[in-house]
């Protein structure tokens, strides 16, 4: 932008030469020019300053001197129009750049014209084209320097997305495995004096568990774990009886789409896991309940709600359950159960209740329709991958 400034040697050699009337005007007005010049490029790459109100007034002042040292003089002071379509083409964009335009390049061949005749063609032609390819090529620069920050930021997002899914993944598998391992442990400790058959049993179910887990953490690594709600249940009724609560399963509806097992899997790991750790429970009741509009998933014991819901449901562990549900269109609450909790004896869809004291809940929802819509899930937080 700035070598454009050399337009102005001819005006300059006139007032060295002697060739310009009123030359202490003409180097005064030459001066302001060059200045304004100069404060209107550089402000015109900072978007803040290019927009602000101080740059659209030095740029009136700088068109009042253009047409005045042009309007005055003629000749090569012509040249300081297109400078002046230079200006204004690297500040002002879209509406304001229309709006100025054709004004501008009208009045710019009015004074060329009063001049220099037909010569006023090629002002007017260089007023119009230096003001829209100047403000072309800073406009496309700018959206390339946005589009690489966007890039950048993109990149980042990612990787911020990928370690997420990588630690929730990874407390939510390890968690649960580490926490049946646990209790397998203690239980074959306990029942190994009087029973080594049992004892052996649950050591040969902590190498089935260890070997799965192995599985599991290297598709959670790879980002394609898939789950089975089936085998998550399973596992949950293992690791109850295991820790000396009674496991009760329910489970009506039709079948359920692979991508509503793996997340409902998720959440059956994470309260069992809870129970198993916080709960002290003597019985705990899964229902899996579903229709064609929704799926609904209870978890439910008789353990002390209130310690449970100190620490563990407020932690790691429910958040990213929270975050994977709604990511689906789903919802997920926990807390205490506010009255009794039906036992094991109570009849299915009877209405009949077999109280087992206060207890805690969690619910996991989906909405079929919406959540089947999202397809293949890989991820549940980030469907599209």
């Amino acid at each position: 932008m700035l070598p454009w400034l050399l337009l102005g040697l001819g005006s300059f050699s006139n007032l060295i030469r002697g060739e310009t009337p009123n030359p202490w005007f003409g180097a005064i007005g030459l001066l302001v020019f060059n200045s304004l010049y100069v404060s209107v490029v550089f402000r015109s790459f900072d978007r803040t300053a290019r927009d602000s109100r101080a740059t659209r007034w030095t740029l009136v002042a700088m068109g009042l001197m253009t047409f005045g040292l042009a309007g005055a003089y003629g000749g090569s002071w012509l040249l300081f129009l297109p400078l002046f379509g230079l200006a204004c083409g690297s500040v002002l964009r879209g509406r304001a750049l229309a709006l100025v335009g054709l004004p501008l390049t009208a009045a710019a061949g009015g004074v060329a014209a009063y001049h220099d005749g037909w010569g006023a063609v090629s002002v007017a032609y260089g007023t119009f084209i230096s003001m829209m390819v100047t403000a072309a090529i800073l406009t496309l620069s700018e959206t390339v320097v946005q589009l690489r920050d966007t890039r950048q930021e993109l990149a980042r997002s990612a990787v911020e997305r990928e370690r997420l899914r990588f630690s929730r993944d990874l407390h939510d598998l390890l968690g649960h495995t580490l926490s049946v391992i646990v209790v397998k442990a203690e239980a074959a400790r306990r029942v190994a004096p009087r029973d080594l058959a049992a004892a052996l049993g649950q050591v040969s179910d902590i190498e089935s568990v260890g070997r799965q887990a192995l599985t599991e953490v290297r598709e959670a690594v790879t980002g394609y774990r898939e789950g089975s709600l089936a085998t998550d249940l399973d596992r949950a009724r293992s690791a109850l009886a295991a820790a000396g609560i009674e496991p009760v399963v329910r489970q009506s509806g039709p079948p359920l789409e692979p991508w509503a097992e793996v997340l409902l899997g998720w959440v059956v790991r994470e309260a069992v896991t809870n129970a198993v750790r916080h709960s002290a429970a003597t019985r705990c009741l899964i229902t899996v309940d579903g229709s064609p509009e929704r799926i609904r998933l209870t978890v439910t014991d008789d353990g002390a709600g209130a310690a449970e819901d100190s620490v563990p449901y407020g932690g790691t562990g429910l958040k990213g359950l929270t975050e994977r549900l709604a990511a689906a269109g789903g919802s997920l609450e926990a807390g205490p159960v506010a009255g009794p909790v039906a036992g094991p004896g109570a009849g299915a869809g009877t209405g009949a209740k077999d109280p087992v004291g206060q207890g805690f809940r969690v619910t996991a929802e989906l909405p079929v329709g919406a959540a089947s819509a999202t397809g293949r899930v890989r991820d549940t937080a980030y469907p599209e991958w």
